[in-house]
């Protein structure tokens, strides 16, 4: 099957979601740099050259093929009110099959931490995964000390599920991760009790 060029683009109360483009380049590095000690303690650790317009180049290029061929959905969150890129949101790692799944992946900048945009980006790209792309399962790991980005994702209707030890290299060291998730059709603590 020939998979063209999807166009992906979502539209929340104050946020555009989409891919990112090369134009962004100098937005995504000014925000990435002003933010690094709020991001690098939650990430892997930067390359190098991570802030690099050829780093960057490598990112657009990786969005536009990930579209296309269906195993993930990158998007920058831009405030549309005056074009600021606030953050990035991705589902990856899309399975498909008897899985239909995804891991969501996020980050905000530090001066747009706190202002709702994280849960209006993650309800908005759960509703696109469950709605357009046909999954039934989206997954989400942080690390368990990371308060905000376990707030967000109970916020959003993820529910706890357990524990992953060793999960991800965060900041040069294997981390054990919380692990959550959103059903499209949620009946975790639901009982037959009570019906008759």
């Amino acid at each position: 099957m020939l998979l063209t060029r999807r166009k992906v683009r979502i539209e929340t109360d104050r946020l555009t979601l989409r891919p990112p483009i090369h134009a962004d380049f100098r937005a995504w590095a000014e925000l990435r740099s002003a933010s690094a000690g709020f991001l690098v303690p939650w990430e892997p650790i930067w390359a190098a050259t991570h802030l690099s317009r050829k780093s960057f180049t490598n990112r657009v290029y990786w969005a536009q093929r990930s579209i296309a061929n269906d195993t993930a959905v990158p998007l920058f969150m831009v405030r549309r009110e005056d074009e600021a890129l606030v953050g990035a949101i991705t589902l990856d790692n899309i399975r498909r099959g008897p899985a239909q799944a995804g891991t969501l992946g996020y980050w905000v900048g530090q001066k747009f931490a706190r202002k709702g945009y994280m849960s209006e980006a993650i309800e908005a790209v759960v509703h696109h995964a469950f709605t357009r792309l046909d999954l039934s399962r989206i997954e989400a790991a942080c690390l368990p000390e990371n308060t905000p980005s376990r707030g967000v994702l109970e916020k959003s209707g993820f529910k706890y599920e357990g524990v992953a030890q060793s999960y991800l290299q965060i900041n040069g060291r294997w981390r054990t991760h919380v692990l959550y998730a959103a059903l499209r059709h949620d009946r975790r603590g639901r009982t037959l009790a009570g019906q008759a």
